[in-house]
């Protein structure tokens, strides 16, 4: 696991209040919405987008940027971030 990935990791549960969870209970290619993973909704989508946009100190386009897609697992968000800050 990445260093970035465990930083988004500890970012996913700070900011949706996974008191419950560490880093080592996410898996990075498991999902983060719907059945099979972490079970996220869109109000969670939305925190975790602010919390990732205010972290990383970058904008998110909803309709240029495809985050359905980067927002599917860790190792995905991971790889979007670094594109990001490159």
């Amino acid at each position: 696991m990445s260093a970035l990935e465990n930083q988004i990791k500890q970012l996913i549960i700070d900011s949706l209040g996974l008191e419950d969870m560490t880093a080592a209970d996410i898996g990075s290619e498991a999902p983060l919405f719907g059945d099979g993973g972490l079970g996220l909704d869109s109000v969670d989508a939305l925190e975790l987008g602010l919390a990732v946009q205010k972290t990383f100190g970058f904008q998110m386009d909803g309709e240029n940027d495809n985050l359905r897609e980067h927002f599917a697992n860790v190792a995905t968000l991971a790889r979007f971030i670094e594109s990001r800050t490159a």
